[in-house]
């Protein structure tokens, strides 16, 4: 079968499929493909592999009418019309679970660098104004016996529940569609309401799909709801964040600080006013970069195309109503 990636993997996932006897293609570059570029290569493939963040939208599957399946080497898919995909009999699958405790590492090193400004105080270094020790000089805060809140408490919001509980004896509450029973009776997780999550919480960490429902919930009213001396962090999707009403916010001292791995748009602005902020620690999107994560998740996604060419369903199917 001919199989088309749209960014570079790492070469675990290529070599199952090469060692299976499959044709494969790679976009080797850099910049994503233009729409219709993707949809050029789409034609030309019976599967297709989603290395990056490219866009699947209703033009793409209408016109790709030889595409069997489509898999994503990520754990969201809002970059991807599930409804079209659908509609045109194409499964998609994804990786959940392999990327959950890295990305929970990051959330939780995101908490602990918002809390001491860590990101600030080493531009001090950088740009020559550590001038020798001051007792009052950018402070942070402890995080022993806090209030962590989890917005979807899913399996990263769990394995970083977990961390900060074990680390700083931290009460862990979280709203979620339904109720987690595994989190309340291993972690003492404690269900509240979104005013609840908002207004108790000490440090409150994103870990929800971003959809037309999660899309810039949090925002200027839900910021002014939650404490000044909050920290927010978002490991999920930038879009979840009005991240200008986040500024404003951070700049009238209505949260203590914030601290995102992923932001909107991607790549972020080098001049963007949040990155010079005292109490904002900003990555690259970084959640699942490591080396063991990011090599599971190219055999998993490549996995799901095997078992789709063999005729299958996809382990990790996001429609399994495509196959009824």
């Amino acid at each position: 079968m001919k199989i088309f990636i749209t960014k570079r993997i790492p070469q675990k996932g290529i070599d199952v499929l090469t060692a299976a006897g499959h044709e494969v293609a790679i976009h080797d570059a850099t910049a994503p493909l233009s729409p219709s570029d993707l949809i050029q290569a789409g034609q030309q493939a019976d599967y297709i592999l989603n290395g990056g963040m490219q866009k699947f939208d209703e033009e793409f599957f209408q016109n790709c009418p030889n595409l069997k399946a489509l898999s994503l080497m990520s754990v969201g898919y809002d970059n991807v019309d599930i409804s079209a995909a659908t509609k045109y009999g194409i499964p998609v699958s994804n990786t959940p679970g392999v990327l959950s405790g890295a990305t929970a590492d990051v959330a939780f090193l995101l908490m602990l660098a918002v809390s001491r400004k860590a990101f600030f105080n080493h531009k001090q270094i950088l740009q020559g104004k550590w001038k020798g020790f001051d007792p009052t000089a950018h402070l942070g805060i402890e995080l022993n016996n806090k209030t962590l809140g989890i917005y979807g408490l899913g399996r990263i919001g769990f394995e970083f529940a977990r961390k900060a509980r074990a680390a700083y004896n931290m009460e862990i509450i979280y709203y979620n569609r339904g109720r987690n029973s595994e989190a309340e009776r291993i972690l003492g997780a404690r269900y509240v309401n979104f005013d609840e999550l908002l207004t108790q919480s000490d440090v409150l960490s994103i870990h929800a799909a971003l959809t037309s429902e999660t899309a810039n919930r949090f925002n200027r009213d839900t910021f002014k709801r939650m404490k000044n001396s909050a920290i927010l962090i978002n490991t999920a999707r930038g879009g979840l964040v009005q991240q200008e009403d986040l500024a404003n916010a951070l700049r009238a001292g209505e949260l203590w600080g914030a601290g995102l791995d992923v932001t909107n748009p991607e790549p972020m602005a080098a001049d963007d006013p949040l990155l010079n902020l005292e109490n904002v620690c900003i990555l690259p999107h970084i959640g699942s970069a490591t080396m063991e994560t990011r090599d599971n998740m190219a055999l998993m996604a490549a996995s799901n195309l095997l078992a789709a060419i063999k005729g299958e369903k996809m382990p990790q199917t996001i429609n399994p109503e495509v196959y009824t």
